[in-house]
């Protein structure tokens, strides 16, 4: 099992349950390196069951099974769009607040999505995003500078730092860009 939309992209994975926020976005279409996974339900489908396999193994659940329609499609890129706001610059304000439940289990209380399909997902996603933001790993979850990249990678770097998922691949590139406005404005 694997987190199919980061690992096309050959991201470091985000701990925990917010791999499952990394891959929503990291549905996106970048550049040549693949389609836009909620493009279409035929691309959807087998990704949101990927994905929920191993958030469920990641959070030791029963696996849920949902159906994404044709429908969901726009809500879920819309939403991803809603992401890409809150983790680019904290605002996600037009978003509608999806409902999770409080589970007891094993004498542990959790917060668990509730719903079903899209609403499923959407719910799963804010008490991804909670959960990281209590445990103080939110702040790690980065969208790459470089315009056309902007994949969702997680900052391993000490300091909290990084800004490029890759400085060999996308840091590299954005620098010699600068390098190269440097030289020509000095011309």
């Amino acid at each position: 099992m694997s987190w199919t939309a980061t690992d096309r992209y050959r991201l470091r994975t985000a701990p925990s349950g917010l791999a499952l926020v990394q891959d929503f976005l990291n549905t996106k279409a970048i550049k040549t390196h693949g389609l836009d996974l909620l493009s279409e339900a035929d691309l959807a489908r087998p990704w949101a069951a990927e994905a929920l396999a191993e958030w469920s193994r990641t959070r030791d659940s029963d696996v849920p099974e949902i159906m994404l329609a044709d429908s969901d499609l726009r809500a879920l890129r819309d939403l991803r769009e809603s992401f890409v706001a809150l983790v680019d610059d904290g605002d996600a304000s037009a978003v509608k607040p999806a409902k999770a439940d409080l589970v007891l289990r094993d004498g542990v209380v959790r917060l668990f999505p509730s719903g079903t399909g899209r609403q499923w997902l959407t719910s799963a996603l804010w008490t991804e995003t909670l959960l990281a933001q209590q445990s103080g790993i939110w702040p790690r979850l980065k969208l790459c500078r470089l315009g056309g990249c902007r994949s969702a990678f997680y900052d391993v770097s000490r300091n909290n730092s990084g800004v490029w998922h890759d400085v060999k691949t996308c840091g590299n590139v954005a620098n010699l860009r600068a390098s190269r406005e440097r030289k020509k404005a000095l011309s």
